[in-house]
């Protein structure tokens, strides 16, 4: 019934973050065991939840003025303001971009900032990098990450994506091919190519390139940039967690992929495969976020809810060929004004309660056969939905994007098997074939200054 575009099959990532002035940037998350509830949570660098066993997350993100003057520039700026962040000074030098999807060759001005070596809790098989940016037209942005091995060895700087909001300057796109025999990237992920091996990454830095059109004066933003490592364990079947017994329901916008079915099928072929940016586009309405008409214009008038077709255009994937690129989704966003997201992975379903309980709606990643989780009525090899509540058995509330209309997007999926499915990171397909799962990763969306509660309940489930 549903037609998401596949995830990777080796890729069981996370990805993370909160984009909160004055907070500290990221610490660790346990593998197992309930989430504190809410309150004020354990604060960073205390053993908070990664004392029920050995931490398997690790989030750094940089976000706030002292963290931009950090690090190394070539031509880039921090500058303050109610949203600190990085800009062009003085470019370091010019460069000529062929963009592969266009066979275009444009010239552009540059500046680099490289950030401080980061060391996670976490020695890790896994990274995925986030940014948040503003990206004005005649700018973009390249972010890269490169690790260090256990053995001291580096990784090259591995491109992690080239980004613009629009796509009339460059063509959006992660970069394929990139490997040096120990790690490959896979479209958004850096993933250790034999984690039984013990091969993994100790520590790792970012490296962000800003561009704009030679002369200009202006140039992109950068509001947040980082990343989070992993090393979940393989598994079939995860830990129960124990339902808090208080209902909560979120009022989260409904809206339909299969709406749009056959609809902008140079996107991803159309609605049927938009899950990511459908469910993205219901959290960014729920925070307030709201599409202009001019950015709407291009969307035939006779299609309803245009600013889903919006939000599939804009974290389309030129060599993905798809809009499920984890952080173009978070991304996209952050574009809307004081919103801030990332991708994350979580490690309970009580840490997912923590933060709906908050008031802090979750977008989560599964994939699972049809007979695996009642109610839904199709299989599929990956799938995003939101999760906007639980009932007071402990019963998940999500709106699910694959549904014939809006209203029928709310379900009540079981609780068990929703946790197995969201959380496990190996599974049996339909042929029985052993194929990879999520492993918690799913996507936060907020304010960029978030609230006490929020910031208490990103603490309290290892994200701030």
């Amino acid at each position: 019934m549903t037609a998401p575009t596949p995830r990777r099959a080796l890729l069981a990532v996370a990805l993370a973050a909160a984009t909160a002035a004055g907070l500290p940037g990221g610490r660790a998350s346990a593998a197992a065991g309930p989430a504190p509830g809410p309150g004020p949570g354990p604060l960073p660098g205390d053993a908070g939840s990664a004392a029920a066993g050995a931490p398997t997350v690790d989030n750094r993100f940089w976000y706030a003025h002292a963290h931009w003057q950090a690090g190394t520039h070539s031509g880039t700026t921090a500058v303050g303001g109610d949203r600190p962040g990085l800009e062009i000074a003085t470019p370091a030098g010019r460069t000529v971009y062929t963009d592969p999807h266009r066979a275009k060759k444009s010239t552009w001005e540059y500046a680099t900032w490289t950030s401080p070596v980061h060391r996670p809790a976490v020695p890790a098989t896994e990274a995925i990098a986030s940014w948040n940016a503003r990206t004005p037209a005649g700018t973009w942005i390249q972010t890269e990450l490169r690790g260090t091995y256990t053995d001291g060895k580096t990784t090259p700087w591995y491109v992690m994506g080239r980004w613009a909001s629009g796509d009339a300057d460059i063509r959006r796109t992660s970069v394929d091919g990139q490997s040096d025999g120990r790690t490959t990237v896979w479209t958004d992920t850096l993933a250790v190519d034999d984690p039984a091996g013990g091969v993994r990454i100790m520590a790792w830095q970012l490296r962000l390139t800003l561009y704009r059109k030679p002369g200009a004066t202006a140039g992109p933003t950068v509001w947040l940039a980082g990343a989070m490592v992993s090393d979940v364990p393989d598994r079939f079947a995860v830990p129960a967690a124990a339902p808090s017994g208080k209902a909560h329901e979120l009022k989260v916008p409904r809206y339909s992929q299969e709406v749009h079915a056959g609809r902008y099928p140079e996107y991803d072929n159309g609605g049927e495969a938009w899950c990511s940016p459908t469910s993205s586009q219901m959290i960014i309405e729920f925070w307030g976020g709201r599409a202009s008409a001019k950015a709407l214009s291009w969307v035939d008038p006779s299609y309803r809810d245009p600013q889903v077709c919006h939000a599939a255009r804009s974290t389309y994937d030129a060599a993905y060929k798809g809009c499920g690129n984890w952080p173009f989704n978070a991304a996209y966003a952050a574009t809307y004004r004081g919103l801030g997201g990332v991708v994350t992975r979580l490690t309970s379903l009580a840490d997912l309660e923590t933060l709906v309980r908050a008031g802090i709606p979750v977008i989560t990643s599964q994939s699972f056969r049809a007979e695996e989780l009642t109610g839904a009525g199709y299989g599929t090899a990956g799938h995003l939905m939101t999760v906007i509540g639980f009932t007071a058995a402990g019963d998940v509330i999500a709106n699910d994007p694959s549904s014939p209309d809006n209203p029928a997007v709310r379900r009540v999926y079981k609780r068990r098997e929703f946790e197995n499915i969201w959380l496990r990171t190996k599974r049996h397909n339909a042929a029985g074939k052993t194929v990879s799962g999520s492993g918690g990763v799913c996507y936060l969306y907020g304010p960029a200054r978030p609230g006490p509660v929020q910031a208490a309940a990103l603490k309290a489930v290892g994200v701030l």
